[in-house]
């Protein structure tokens, strides 16, 4: 238990120290764009204007720290029941908020940081009142259901955020939330593990998934971070990355907290999504860049 709470931890810090950098390489970038280029016509980036903001050194760093973060948040999925692995993750957004007060000049207001502590008063809860994880086994057909909801997501949220443009930042977040919780219960089940297989694994839809949801998710929280609020595309993230992953968890995989503790984990998980949408939802309206005007015109739009 010590071991995947740990690793979760250091996983959301890589993930918001990640989020971060992404942003500011994404509006670096968008600043660079002349009014007219890289949107489509329903003033959404496109896919040239998402490569740029990619190709900058901050965005870089902060994909190579997502790809750490991964990596460790795989560990944690295993570890741990998915309601805390997932939501210690997402606790990424008190990094982002913080970081963001240095490197994206943004003034938190007493509003945020109460909601930044009550979001870490939800992962004491939670950790306190988390019992075993269950088990790593799923029917076949969970496999290929888990695989065709997230191309489902991912080519959906790709042809919305075309045709609604700039209105798509939060739709474009929470979809990213989604492909990355499909990506926790996907490593959950992965076969092919224990014991290792090579073959169970390549043969495992839950495999493509994780790939799919993956990379997917990375580009739709990019688009999110050039066309919204750094804050309100992550919280919108962390309701699609917590709810529904901790939802199967507990119905479908055998996820449980300690014995009479079940009231104390759920007022914890009801709290740190609630903390984490606050953040968010009170970011939104001190930022900077919302005052560019000038700024407005590119992608950043933020």
């Amino acid at each position: 238990m010590l071991i995947g709470l740990l690793t979760a931890i250091a996983a959301s810090i890589c993930y918001g120290t990640g989020s971060v950098l992404q942003a500011v390489g994404s509006r670096r970038a968008a600043r660079t764009t002349p009014a007219a280029a890289g949107v489509t016509q329903h003033g959404g980036p496109n896919l040239s204007s998402t490569a740029k903001a990619a190709m900058t050194w901050e965005f870089i760093v902060g994909t190579i720290l997502d790809f750490v973060g991964f990596g460790l948040g795989a560990i944690a999925a295993r570890l741990l029941p998915l309601f805390l692995s997932q939501t210690v993750i997402s606790a990424n957004l008190v990094i982002t908020a913080v970081l963001s007060v240095k490197m994206l000049g943004i003034r938190l207001t007493r509003k945020e940081w109460t909601s930044i502590g009550v979001v870490c008063t939800a992962l004491i809860l939670l950790a306190t009142a988390a019992g075993h994880e269950g088990g790593h086994h799923a029917p076949a057909a969970t496999h290929w259901w888990l695989l065709g909801v997230t191309l489902l997501i991912i080519i959906g949220g790709t042809v919305a955020v075309r045709f609604l443009g700039a209105r798509a930042a939060i739709l474009a977040g929470l979809l990213s939330g989604l492909a990355f919780g499909a990506l926790g219960v996907g490593v959950r089940i992965l076969n092919g593990i224990e014991p290792f297989s090579l073959a169970g694994l390549l043969s495992d839809p839950a495999l493509y998934a994780i790939v799919v949801a993956g990379a997917g998710g990375m580009y739709l929280h990019t688009v999110a971070l050039q066309i919204g609020s750094v804050n309100g595309a992550t919280a919108a993230l962390v309701v699609g990355e917590t709810v529904l992953p901790g939802a199967i968890g507990v119905l479908w995989l055998g996820d449980a907290s300690r014995p009479g503790m079940a009231w104390l984990a759920v007022l914890g998980f009801v709290l740190a999504v609630t903390g984490a949408v606050a953040v968010a939802w009170y970011g939104n309206h001190g930022e900077p860049e919302a005052a560019a005007e000038p700024e407005k015109s590119s992608l950043a739009g933020v």
